[in-house]
């Protein structure tokens, strides 16, 4: 099978990575402590925590309709069919992955969990390595010197 055809990922590791990262930093919050809660007075941390929630869902769900409108592969083990650098895409080359990783943020705003910051860093690097990489290859392969402006004018992140 030659390049221009593999799949990006085997699996859809991004959604498991963040999930995984969740679940840790509740664990690690409840049974080994270490890190200082965030203080609790007043509605400033929980007001912001809910902002970034709705900021993270609603970019989500606009790069998931713009993918859907581009008539392209949401999964990230399904091949591209089209190179998207409308919508969100104009201005992160993973809309969706940063939007989990707010919303990673959020929760230890929402919770009061100093861990789900080292969680959202955490599963963002892993992210990066395991799954972004790959894509980045497969999208290369795929459009060629196309992919490699879009990345020249649009960053991996924010």
């Amino acid at each position: 099978m030659n390049a221009y055809r593999l799949k990006p990922l085997k699996y859809p590791w991004p959604p498991l990575l963040y999930g995984v990262a969740i679940v840790a930093a509740l664990l690690l919050d409840r049974y080994v402590g270490l890190l200082p809660p965030l203080p609790r007075e007043g509605y400033l941390l929980w007001t912001l925590g809910g902002v970034l929630a709705l900021v993270a869902l609603s970019l989500d769900i606009w790069a998931v309709k713009t993918l859907l409108e581009c008539h392209t592969a949401v999964l990230p083990n399904r091949c591209a069919q089209r190179l998207v650098t409308n919508g969100p895409f104009r201005f992160t080359r993973n809309p969706i992955y940063l939007g989990y990783t707010l919303m990673t943020i959020a929760f230890g705003l929402l919770t009061g969990n100093s861990w789900f910051f080292v969680a959202a860093v955490t599963a963002a690097v892993v992210t990066t390595l395991v799954a972004i990489r790959c894509e980045e290859m497969h999208l290369l392969a795929r459009f060629g010197i196309e992919f490699e402006r879009y990345c020249q004018r649009t960053r991996r992140w924010i």
